[in-house]
């Protein structure tokens, strides 16, 4: 497994959100609190975030992202990295490894591809052979140019094909869920995914909350687990479940309407099937 987070909101600095919280993503690489599968994330670790805020009504800038292969612990350049650069839109995770996937640094999530940043929490066995047993419409370039052999690499593959063909956001991470839970019913599927405008999520197998914080300019974070002791502001995300957020709102699907009640995508890819509307 893993553990990841999405913010967006008024600039804040990479430590004031991965390093300084208490049990924040820096603590879950070495002692996660919530997580079901796996006891520690130190094979690798990412971060990604927009070095100037999406203009309103423009197209949305390219992130930046810093990732290691190393535990985040074991960084000695990410603390000068973290208390110097700051986002309002960010999202990192720290990484456990599937068996059998590759261990550089490409392995390490956030994929990215234009303005969008993808990470998997979770694991599919014989992710090697999903395509096929999917009937996902990847074509062997898009195969042959996966950024790393992983199952999480693969699942990003799955989703930009549907988020090129516009489709929105959570109907494109909640049908990748539907088509993989389908041919792997013991699949771990926790997906994320942002622009720097809004926030995509599934809960499918591991724990996921999220926490609103009203104020000049609002904020929404939405992680593994909560980064304080007792969780207070927190709201967890019902398994089986869809969320969809911006500074202005956040909206969870319940399981009935989630990423399981999504129809599977056939050749070409699906229109959108959640309409999420206004977060």
């Amino acid at each position: 497994m893993c553990r990841h987070l999405a913010y967006l909101g008024p600039p804040r600095t990479l430590a004031e959100l991965i390093t300084a919280p208490p049990y924040g993503l820096h603590r879950q690489s070495w002692a996660p609190r919530r997580q079901r599968h796996g006891t520690v994330n130190a094979d690798g670790f990412g971060i990604g975030w927009y070095p100037e805020p999406a203009p309103p009504g423009g197209p949305a800038p390219e992130p930046a992202r810093y990732r290691r292969s190393i535990p985040l612990w074991a960084d000695g350049n990410l603390p000068d990295l973290a208390r110097a650069v700051r986002s309002t839109a960010v999202l990192a995770a720290v990484r456990s490894a599937t068996a059998g996937t590759s261990q550089d640094e490409a392995a390490a999530a956030p994929f990215a591809a234009g303005p969008w940043l993808f990470s998997h929490n979770g694991a599919v066995s014989r992710w090697t052979d999903l395509p096929a047993d999917t009937g996902w419409p990847l074509s062997p370039a898009a195969l042959l140019s996966l950024e790393a052999r992983c199952d999480s690499a693969l699942l990003w593959a799955m989703t930009l094909t549907l988020l090129r063909s516009g489709t929105p956001a959570g109907d494109a991470l909640a049908a990748v869920v539907h088509a993989t839970a389908a041919v792997r019913p013991d699949a771990r599927l926790n997906l994320l995914l942002t622009d720097g405008r809004s926030i995509a999520a599934v809960r499918h197998g591991d724990t996921l909350w999220w926490r609103a914080e009203p104020g000049p300019g609002n904020a929404v974070t939405v992680a593994s687990e909560p980064d304080t002791e007792d969780g207070t502001g927190w709201q967890e995300v019902p398994d089986r479940s869809l969320l969809l957020a911006t500074p202005a709102g956040t909206r969870v699907l319940p399981p009935a309407d989630g990423p399981s009640a999504a129809a599977p995508p056939p050749p070409p890819p699906p229109s959108a099937v959640l309409a999420p509307g206004p977060a």
